[in-house]
C-alpha cells in the first residue's frame, strides 16, 4: 500500500496519546485554540413544507447573502433511504483495508474519483485526519462504476436511488435562489451547467483521534461545487467561520444541510456568498459525511450572470472554464 490511511494509523499502536507530526495544525487553526463557544446564532434552518412558498425563498436568499449555508428540514427525502445511504456508506469504510484499496484513486488520474486520503495541496503541507470516497451519481454519462464499491452487495441500488431523490431537492434549490435573485426560476441552473450538472459523490470518514484539540479532518475552504447537498451523521463537526468567529454547526436528524459553493458565488456576482467552513474531529466516535458536489462539465464556462452586471455592478470575477477553476483552487494558484 502506498499511501497510509488514516483508518489504518488509528488502529496501529502508534497513536494512543499522540498523533504523527504531519496531522498537527498550527495554532491559528488548531479547534481548542480557535473555536467560539459563546452565545451564537444558529445556522439558518428552512422549512420545505411551508406552504407560502415566498417565505421558503425570502430565507433562502438571506441565508446565502449573509451565510452561505443553510439546513434543510420536510426536503421529501426519506429519512430511511437516508439511513440506508448513510449504512452502505459505513459498512464499506468498515471492510478490511485490502478491500477498500481496490477502489483506490489510480495514481497519477485526472479524476478525483476513488478511495483515498489527501485531496489537493495544503500551504503548511499539513494532513487531514480523514479519508475519503469519491464517485459521481449522475448524470448517467458520467458514472464511472470502477469506483463503486460492489461490497455492501445494495451500495450501488441505494446510492441510485438517492440520485433521484436528490435531484429533486436540487431543483427546488437551483430555482428557488434564482428567482431570489430576482431572476427567471431557470436561469441559475442553465448557468451552473443546466442537465449537465454533475453531481459528485464524496463520503469523509474521520477516524476517531487521540489529539482532536490539534487536527482537523477537513482544513478551512469553501466548496469549489456550484453547491453541495450534505448529509452528516450524529457526530457534530462541521464549522462555519462567521463575523470572524469559529462556530458549530448544530446537528438536526434528517436535515439536509446545503453548501454555497464557488460556482454560484461567482454566477451571483458575489451576491450570493460561499461558506468559508472546516471539519473538527472526535476523540471517541467516527463522524462521516455525505456531501454531493454539484458540478459543472470541465469544459462549461462559468462567469457572472449577465443580468446581474451592468456599469454600476461591473464583473467581480473572471469567467472560467470550470477545470481551469479546479486545477488554480486545488494546487493553491491564483484564479
Amino acid at each position: 500500500m502506498e499511501v497510509e490511511r488514516v483508518q489504518a494509523i488509528v488502529s496501529s499502536s502508534l497513536t494512543k496519546d499522540n498523533i504523527p507530526i504531519e496531522f498537527i495544525r498550527p495554532e491559528d487553526e488548531q479547534p481548542a485554540i480557535t473555536t467560539f463557544h459563546g452565545p451564537i446564532p444558529d445556522i439558518p434552518v428552512i422549512d420545505f413544507s411551508d406552504p407560502v412558498q415566498e417565505n421558503v425563498i425570502r430565507l433562502m436568499t438571506d441565508a446565502s447573502r449573509n451565510w452561505g449555508i443553510f439546513q434543510v428540514v420536510n426536503h421529501g427525502i426519506p429519512i430511511d433511504l437516508i439511513q440506508r445511504l448513510q449504512l452502505v456508506g459505513k459498512e464499506f469504510f468498515d471492510l478490511p483495508q485490502e478491500e477498500k484499496e481496490v477502489y483506490a484513486k489510480p495514481q497519477g488520474a485526472h479524476s478525483i474519483e476513488g478511495y483515498g486520503s489527501k485531496l489537493g495541496k495544503d500551504v503548511n503541507e499539513k494532513k487531514n485526519w480523514a479519508d475519503h470516497l469519491f464517485h459521481r451519481i449522475w448524470p448517467p454519462t458520467c458514472i464511472n462504476y470502477q469506483f463503486w464499491p460492489q461490497n455492501p452487495p445494495s451500495y450501488r441500488e441505494v446510492n441510485e436511488e438517492y440520485a433521484q431523490e436528490v435531484r429533486k431537492v436540487v431543483d427546488k434549490l437551483f430555482k428557488w435562489l434564482s428567482v431570489g435573485l430576482g431572476l427567471e426560476p431557470d436561469v441559475l441552473k442553465q448557468g451552473a451547467g443546466g442537465e449537465e450538472i454533475e453531481y459528485l459523490m464524496k463520503i469523509n470518514y474521520y477516524p476517531p483521534c487521540p489529539r482532536p484539540d490539534l487536527t482537523l479532518g477537513v482544513a478551512s475552504h469553501t466548496d469549489l461545487s456550484a453547491m453541495t447537498v450534505l448529509v452528516p451523521n450524529e457526530v457534530p463537526g462541521l464549522q462555519v467561520f462567521k463575523d470572524g468567529l469559529w462556530i458549530d454547526a448544530k446537528y438536526i436528524p434528517g436535515a439536509l444541510i446545503i453548501h454555497i459553493g464557488d460556482q454560484i458565488e461567482i454566477l451571483s456576482n458575489g451576491k450570493y456568498k460561499a461558506v468559508q467552513h472546516r471539519t473538527t474531529v472526535d476523540k471517541e466516535k467516527t463522524r462521516m459525511s455525505w456531501p454531493i458536489f454539484l458540478e459543472p462539465p470541465a469544459e462549461f464556462v462559468v462567469g457572472p450572470l449577465a443580468q446581474l452586471v451592468d456599469p454600476q455592478e461591473p464583473p467581480k470575477y473572471k469567467p472560467k472554464k470550470f477545470k481551469d477553476y479546479s486545477y488554480c483552487k486545488l494546487n493553491k494558484l491564483p484564479q
